[in-house]
């Protein structure tokens, strides 16, 4: 199948990879051009625009960073909207803003293409493995039809409505591991501070209620207190910031995320916005004075 891919960052690279490896004739494109070689070097094209990458593609695909980043690469001067043929689909699998999502989907659906957003959980380590959990919204019948290029991304590919409902699903997804890594944090320094055996201890919760993805892949980072990069903090107080933003039109009081995000606004302005997320330990380690 012919593809475009727009974004080849942390996560958008691997899986602009795995595409490419499973044969499809690839174009990219990155802001940074430089991440466009690696790929190039396994037999992707390349393009100097979004357009260019979208041109004659039967489905592109955009992984970029922000909401503004989705528009300018989709609607601007150069975007993908304009070298799309009509009834091709464009998938986007960014995390930004559902009603933005909407609103793009709208504009780009006067040019004969159909949008589903389709932003994903599992990090660095799901996309390069191909086991991310894909959270889809859009028309069914679009889905379908890319559903076997999702199936080389994800192990988990999941409809939940119209157009914006995966972008609300995962604004979910960020809420309820917002809390996690807080809970897991602030568990991992109890237990240091009181001397246990910590790693007969991570045995012990793996097995038990307790047992969650963020402990089994990061609490080892909050022991240890060293936070390589799996999914930038930056990014998720980003999509924190999404999730505050739909609760608050909703009505819905969410007192755990705004804690998290208050934490992740301070480790950026401190520096560490690159760092893992799993870094809000950083935060708590230091409360504890296990610093």
């Amino acid at each position: 199948m012919k593809i475009g891919f727009v974004g080849l960052g942390t996560m958008g690279a691997p899986m602009a990879r795995r595409l490419v490896e499973a044969g499809h004739d690839v174009t990219v494109h990155n802001r940074t051009r430089s991440r466009e070689e690696p790929l190039a070097e396994l037999g992707a094209k390349r393009a100097s625009t979004p357009r260019g990458a979208a041109a004659g593609a039967e489905v592109v695909f955009t992984m970029v960073s922000d909401t503004p980043d989705v528009q300018a690469v989709v609607l601007g001067e150069q975007g993908v909207a304009l070298g799309m043929n009509k009834g091709s689909v464009l998938v986007d699998m960014s995390t930004i803003s559902p009603a933005t999502t909407r609103r793009i989907a709208t504009a780009v659906l006067e040019h004969g293409v159909h949008m589903l957003d389709a932003p994903v959980s599992g990090g660095s380590e799901g996309a390069e493995k191909g086991t991310l959990s894909i959270m889809v919204g859009g028309e069914a019948e679009a889905l379908e039809r890319v559903r076997p290029l999702l199936q080389q991304l994800g192990s988990t590919i999941t409809h939940v409505g119209g157009s914006g409902a995966g972008q609300v699903a995962k604004a979910v997804n960020q809420t309820i591991i917002a809390g996690t890594y807080a809970a897991v944090a602030e568990g991992m320094a109890l237990a240091l501070a009181a001397e246990i055996d910590v790693d007969a201890a991570l045995q012990a919760l793996g097995g038990g209620a307790a047992g969650s993805w963020v402990l089994a892949n990061r609490a080892r980072n909050m022991v240890e207190g060293h936070y390589p990069l799996g999914f930038r903090t930056r990014l998720h107080r980003k999509d924190l910031g999404i999730a505050l933003a739909a609760a608050r039109e909703l009505g819905v009081a969410m007192p755990v995320a705004a804690y998290v995000e208050q934490l992740e606004t301070s480790l950026v302005k401190r520096g560490f916005g690159d760092e893992d997320v799993s870094n809000v330990a950083r935060i708590v380690r230091e409360q504890a004075g296990l610093e």
